[in-house]
């Protein structure tokens, strides 16, 4: 289908303000309906293979009536890394689209005017440096870059706690979102610098009251840094530029009272800490994606029901209503949505948006004594949690204490749902159920053609072959002063972002001014008090250490650079306290780090963690790597988001155990790592 730039301008809408309303046609009084707000910005998270194909997407999107763009970048492009590095391998176009410098950027926006466009980009370490080629591009495009509009979520604090695409140390990751709000400030100011990120907080165990405070804590944290580089009277507008990306799960009434809460101490924080009066600037606004945590692989169309139900959290409600939403796909926990399922969600939004009459209402639950009962519950545990946040120092100082909260959080919530606590339908309950339809033909999702990355790393070499190098290594060195000197980094990326530098010589400057950081596990080394019901696995553990000589030894893995590592924690968190040793080191392994941290530990077993589809090179990788080592009889198991066919192939491999998200019942894994640690299995 021709795209046509004039259609899209015609359907896209400005970002809209809370509260605000449109007029009206002229009616007699007996003919008035009542005016409507605008609808919320509708979009879908979208971005794979390359910035050809992902462009195709965008432009089919706003067609079908998408009024803004969110864009998914693949982990290489988050973590700082080109696309032939090792540690990309298998990672090239799986988790969003590649954007290794300014000709990627040009091409993911082909034809897609940005001065007119309302574009949000899920992007945190490298965000100063995908904004920087973001600008290069819109200036390419003649776009007046003062009226672009969007947002980079450029929040590190919660990569350290839940995602895990951090590069840098926190200081120094502080500073260079100080730098983007500031010169966002001064050169783009419609542009939101920073959006604090408590979804990824939910989807690692947060509790309500701990992403109210663990989100809130952070966005002290930036205004503290962002206050002495502005004029006085110019801090409250920055502060009002300060946009929420919040998460929203399946109980949704807790979830309405948790927004209504998040505008309350917002607005509380700006009077009482900054002194802002402009009520406009104190102003809490958020864009939200429904809750990816609680979509099932088992029965997925019931995610559909899910989805929806998760909305009505963040629309019902005008006072706490989203300025944006984005909905995942049926299929997420299964794989990488297509374009129909995208399509789907997006329905989803227009009809609740268009067909309903939820927008010619004022708020439906103010006066509520629920409501505000719930509300009042949810601010008080959120203040006494921010006060004790304040206590160590606040948001970075507690980085560690926050993340072993979040494990532990974690570990409770799939304690309920093991033990049929919290129930939820298709997993725990009510299982029988008839085959899916949609999971016919294609198995019900896309899957990335591995050529993908070789034809990336053919474009990263033939735009490295033709550019000016004296150019780029003069925009490097500029780069690099500027960060050694505590200059603002925005400028010089922006230089070197038109020189034809590349993201991953970008991130490795601010690597070698900053050095690269790891961040904590969340998992002590001491068993918790959550040991209910394990009695048995732990005589069993017990038994086969006995039969093997020493501690049973487990070590966990996760390579490559997918940095969702709530799983693996959780296994570790319930092999120590089933009396297994584990050993544990994080993220973003190489699968020649994995196999050398288990011969020196000896491991009985050796468990992988890999939810961003790169399973099949990563886990080849390894296990020939420990059959070169000597271990090709020590069991390997793997846990991921792996399509049956995929587990197959693993188990071709030689791969022991195989387990996707149906496989909830962490007791079950748990045997299996002792019946495959005994020694009469080795033998076998």
């Amino acid at each position: 289908m021709m795209f046509r730039i004039s259609t899209l301008k015609r359907k896209i809408i400005a970002e809209p303000c809370l509260g605000r309303r449109t007029e009206g046609s002229p009616m007699s009084q007996t003919q008035q309906t009542p005016t409507k707000d605008r609808p919320w910005l509708i979009r879908t998270y979208a971005g794979h293979s390359t910035a050809k194909a992902s462009n195709a997407l965008y432009r089919s999107n706003l067609e079908k009536g998408q009024t803004g763009l969110s864009v998914a970048f693949d982990l290489p492009t988050q973590t700082g890394y080109d696309s032939d590095h090792v540690l990309s391998r298998g990672e090239v176009g799986k988790v969003g689209v590649p954007v290794c410098h300014l000709g990627d950027m040009r091409t993911l926006f082909d034809q897609i005017p940005l001065e007119q466009m309302n574009t949000s980009m899920t992007i945190n370490a490298t965000a100063p440096w995908l904004l920087s080629l973001y600008i290069a591009v819109a200036e390419e495009q003649g776009a007046d870059v003062t009226k672009l509009q969007g947002t980079v979520q450029n929040d590190l604090i919660k990569e350290y706690l839940s995602r895990g695409t951090y590069i840098c140390p926190p200081e120094p990751s502080l500073k260079m979102i100080a730098d983007v709000a500031e010169y966002c400030y001064t050169n783009v100011p419609k542009w939101n610098p920073m959006n604090v990120c408590s979804y990824h907080l939910q989807e690692a165990g947060a509790t309500p009251e701990q992403e109210l405070a663990f989100a809130l804590a952070t966005a002290i944290a930036v205004l503290d840094a962002l206050k002495p580089r502005v004029p006085e009277e110019d801090f409250p507008r920055l502060c009002g530029r300060i946009s929420f990306f919040v998460n929203a799960g399946i109980r949704f009434v807790t979830e309405m009272c948790k927004m209504r809460a998040f505008v309350d101490l917002w607005d509380e924080i700006l009077v009482e800490r900054y002194g802002v009066t402009d009520p406009k600037s104190r102003r809490f606004r958020y864009g939200v994606q429904v809750n990816s945590l609680g979509l099932t692989e088992q029965q997925p169309e019931n995610n559909v029901y899910r989805i929806l139900i998760e909305m009505l959290a963040v629309t019902l409600s005008k006072k706490a209503r989203a300025r944006a939403v984005q909905l995942p796909a049926w299929n997420e926990a299964l794989g990488l949505p297509r374009p129909w399922d995208q399509q789907w969600s997006m329905r989803m939004q227009q009809i609740m948006a268009f067909e309903t009459d939820l927008l010619e209402y004022d708020d439906l639950f103010d006066g509520n004594p629920a409501v505000d009962a719930k509300v009042e519950e949810l601010k008080s545990g959120a203040r006494s949690e921010l006060a004790n946040l304040g206590s160590m120092g606040g948001a970075i100082g507690a980085i560690d204490y926050m993340k072993s909260r979040l494990v532990d959080s974690n570990a409770d919530r799939l304690n309920r749902i093991e033990a049929g606590e919290t129930v939820v339908v298709g997993v725990n309950k009510f299982q029988k159920g008839e085959p899916s339809p949609l999971m016919t033909g294609d198995g019900g999702i896309m899957v990335v053609d591995p050529a993908v990355e070789q034809d990336q790393i053919g474009r990263l070499n033939e735009w490295r072959a033709s550019r000016d190098q004296a150019a780029v290594e003069k925009a490097l060195k500029d780069l690099r002063e500027a960060a050694a000197s505590g200059a603002n980094v925005m400028p010089a990326s922006i230089a070197a972002a038109k020189a034809g530098v590349t993201t991953g010589e970008w991130a490795a400057q601010m690597r070698v001014v900053h050095g690269e950081y790891r961040g904590p596990t969340g998992v002590s080394g001491a068993p918790s008090n959550k040991t209910e019901g394990l009695d048995d696995i732990r005589d069993a553990v017990d038994a086969v250490s006995d039969r093997l000589g020493r501690r049973l030894k487990f070590v966990i893995g996760k390579p490559g650079l997918d940095g969702h590592s709530n799983g693996a924690e959780q296994i570790a968190f319930r092999a120590r306290d089933c009396g297994m040793d584990i050993t544990y080191d994080g993220i973003r392994l190489t699968p020649e780090e994995i196999v050398a941290k288990a011969l020196e530990d000896e491991a009985h077993v050796v468990g992988l963690s890999i939810l961003s589809g790169s399973h099949i090179p990563l886990v080849e990788d390894l296990m020939a790597r420990m059959s070169a080592a000597g271990l090709g009889d020590t069991p390997v198991i793997v846990g991921g988001i792996i399509p049956d066919d995929d587990a197959e192939r693993l188990r071709a491999m030689g791969v022991a155990r195989v387990y996707t998200p149906k496989d909830f019942e962490l007791n079950t894994i748990m045997r299996d790592i002792v019946t495959l640690a005994a020694p009469e299995s080795a033998a076998a």
